[in-house]
């Protein structure tokens, strides 16, 4: 039985989580042989202040302009 366990920002559909929760059950299906009903899809929605990545909080990040990289 896969469970299989997504975290991401928090703001999406549900609309936009059923497609994925699909594609990922059908994906498992496909790859592992798994039957549908034994594949489980857990979303976690995760502000962007709880999320950080090189040492920067995501609301940090998303409120500084990317570097423009000089050619």
């Amino acid at each position: 039985m896969p469970l299989i366990r997504v975290e991401l920002f928090e703001g999406r559909t549900v609309e936009q989580k059923r497609a994925l929760a699909a594609a990922l059950t059908e994906a498992t299906m496909r790859t592992l042989g798994s039957p549908a009903d034994a594949v489980d899809v857990m979303f976690f929605d995760v502000p962007k202040h709880d999320w950080a990545s090189a040492g920067v909080l995501a609301s940090d990040r998303a409120a500084t302009p990317p570097a423009t990289s000089k050619p």
